[in-house]
């Protein structure tokens, strides 16, 4: 409220000031700043997006704290309004009054708010659209430049012939790995027939001297020898009973 009283002070002694500035002069100057503004060379150069936006915030923040300052004051006057109740009629009226004007002033607020943030919001899109197309941009300039060398035309040819030379490759290996010689000028056909003739002659022949074959002579195995074998060494048990029969005649 102290900072309302002020400008409205401070605006009413500008107007009251400029009452007493000469007709002509006051005519001569507001022309001059009008030609000033007219002039071509003289444009003034506009904020940049991130200006701007930088700009809404903190006039957000202003009014977000106009905001929590009037509510304080609806408060305070609905308060007083209470205190006096029916006790000071005239005081709790003008209370209320105050606390009509605060909210109307609270509801502009909001509203100027809103269309702060609104504005904000539509810069911050617009800047970040500017910055895709201008990457788009970019990248269709670096691909154009990529293919500046290169035709169409002058790829189909390439490709044709990189297709002509695989199938002169193929050609050349399916000549390398062909037989050369007398194969070729042979039959295949031929040679079985050949073959099959001969093994029909071979089993004719067999054939017919199946009871020519003479018999195979017996097979001879080795004679049984005549000689005895020597005799193994005697028995320990005998010793033993020689040994226990010298003991005995000893003794007696």
């Amino acid at each position: 409220m102290g900072e309302d009283k002020q400008n409205w002070h401070l605006q009413q002694s500008v107007h009251y000031m400029a009452m007493f500035v000469e007709p002509g002069k006051h005519r001569s100057g507001r022309r001059r700043v009008q030609q000033a503004r007219s002039l071509p060379g003289k444009k003034e150069k506009g904020p940049t997006p991130e200006e701007a936006i930088q700009k809404l915030k903190e006039t957000e923040k202003i009014l977000i704290k106009k905001q929590e300052f009037l509510e304080q004051k609806i408060q305070q006057e609905l308060q007083t309004a209470k205190k006096h109740g029916t006790k000071n009629k005239r005081a709790a009226l003008q209370a209320l009054r105050r606390k009509k004007r605060l909210e109307q002033q609270l509801a502009q607020t909001d509203g100027t708010l809103s269309t702060l943030e609104f504005q904000r919001e539509a810069i911050e899109n617009a800047t970040t659209n500017a910055e895709v197309l201008r990457t788009m941009e970019l990248a269709a300039h670096g691909m154009k430049k990529a293919y500046q060398d290169m035709d169409i035309d002058k790829v189909d040819e390439l490709m044709a012939d990189i297709t002509e030379q695989q199938e002169v490759a193929q050609q050349i290996s399916d000549a390398i790995s062909r037989p050369v010689g007398f194969a070729d000028d042979v039959d295949e056909d031929e040679l079985l027939e050949e073959l099959e003739e001969l093994e029909q002659e071979e089993l004719a022949r067999e054939l017919l001297h199946v009871g020519d074959k003479e018999e195979e002579p017996p097979v001879k195995l080795p004679s049984v020898p005549s000689t005895h074998l020597p005799a193994g060494p005697a028995p320990k048990a005998d010793e033993d009973e020689d040994a226990l029969k010298q003991l005995a005649e000893w003794v007696s």
